[in-house]
């Protein structure tokens, strides 16, 4: 029986790398602006290892090498940053904002004010702005954007920041 070429197994390897990622990109919820640049760097980092895989010469070593680096940086890194792409602050956040823009959409207004945020957060049995202690008396991100989202009324961190871009679209990130 005959053996697959390397080329033809590092080509079937850098496409699946690239359905991969493409994959896992587009499973992340839009509004999240993180992880861009991660996905970038390991998607170029497999296909770097789709090179060694799909290089002749050499040890016997490097055809493990590079399955084994397509392998981390082709598959586990993709899925794994995939599925650890929303926190349950970060979860609470978007479900904010959802509710944010029903409300302005159901008073037909085109801009999310503060006060939707406050209430769709209160709703959800979280709260805006930092929580206010003895060590930090004063409460931030309560009044403009980018707004500081906790799921826990009573507990300070872990939270989200949250903004709205041209008064609707919703931007959700670590602070």
């Amino acid at each position: 029986m005959n053996s697959v070429s390397p080329r033809l197994r590092a080509g079937i390897a850098g496409v699946a790398c690239l359905v991969i990622a493409l994959a896992a990109a587009l499973a992340v919820d839009s509004r999240l602006d993180r992880h861009w640049v991660l996905r970038g760097i390991t998607l170029l980092l497999a296909l770097g290892c789709v090179a060694v895989l799909a290089d002749r010469s050499g040890r016997k070593a490097r055809p493990i090498i590079g399955f084994v680096g397509v392998l981390m940086f082709g598959l586990v890194f993709p899925v794994t940053s995939t599925t650890w792409a929303t926190p349950p602050e970060i979860d609470f956040a978007l479900a904010v904002a959802d509710d944010a823009t029903a409300a302005a959409n159901k008073d037909a207004r085109s801009i999310v004010s503060v006060e939707d945020v406050r209430v769709a957060a209160e709703a959800r049995g979280g709260a805006v702005g930092s929580l206010k202690t003895d060590r930090t008396p004063e409460v931030r991100g309560a009044d403009a954007y980018p707004l500081i989202v906790r799921p826990k009324k009573d507990q300070g961190r872990p939270w989200a920041c949250l903004s709205f871009d041209n008064g609707i679209e919703a931007k959700i990130r670590s602070c």
